[in-house]
């Protein structure tokens, strides 16, 4: 198993107070950015996928009510 590339949002900065993920073939991790070495939760990318297409839509519905 190849190691994972951890990265995070441009928009956290320096702050450690964020999630990181990482995208392998088969699935996304995901983890806290304080405990590096702590839990991780994973996702098959369609599940992952589906997920950035709700947040996406959510975002779209809150500029169209503004």
């Amino acid at each position: 198993m190849q190691p994972l590339h951890w990265r995070k949002s441009s928009y956290s900065g320096d702050s450690s107070n964020c999630v990181e993920i990482a995208a392998a073939h088969k699935a996304i991790h995901i983890r806290d950015s304080k405990t590096p070495t702590g839990a991780q939760l994973t996702f098959p990318p369609a599940a992952w996928a589906r997920f950035i297409q709700h947040g996406e839509a959510s975002a779209l519905r809150v500029v169209e009510d503004s």
